[in-house]
């Protein structure tokens, strides 16, 4: 299974914005086949973040198209939420980690921005160089 570019990035940053790495993929069985989520984290001692656990889908978008890498990683989103919707986790939040840039010019305009609204895709915004999280945008 290849890893995204930014992979190390993001769980770098998790980890600075104080989540204990769990799963490293997070791997779940949905029907007949195997999916993996790239990281799943807990929260660590934080109080409003007490008990939170998350999955995170990351995406590099350093392709040649980024609507294209869109489409894909909007399919992995649905997908993956849907397994998780009947795993043995259903309370873990799933999250499509997405770089500052990408963020910055493509995903928060239209139509990235209506398709990201209607299906309540919750993003990390984050700075790959300095491997810190931006944004959370639930």
């Amino acid at each position: 299974m290849a890893k995204d570019i930014f992979h190390n990035a993001v769980k770098t940053a998790l980890q600075k914005d104080g989540w204990t790495i769990t799963h490293d993929p997070y791997q779940l069985r949905y029907g007949l086949v195997d999916v993996y989520i790239d990281l799943a984290a807990e929260s660590a001692i934080a109080a409003e973040k007490e008990g939170r656990k998350i999955a995170v889908e990351v995406k590099s978008f350093a392709g040649g198209s980024t609507i294209s890498e869109f489409h894909t990683a909007l399919g992995q989103f649905l997908n993956y939420q849907a397994a998780l919707d009947v795993s043995d986790e259903p309370e873990r939040i799933l999250y499509l980690a997405v770089p500052r840039d990408t963020y910055q010019t493509f995903l928060r305009f239209e139509p990235a921005k209506t398709v990201i609204e209607k299906y309540k895709v919750r993003l990390i915004n984050y700075h790959p160089v300095l491997e810190v999280i931006e944004q959370w945008i639930e």
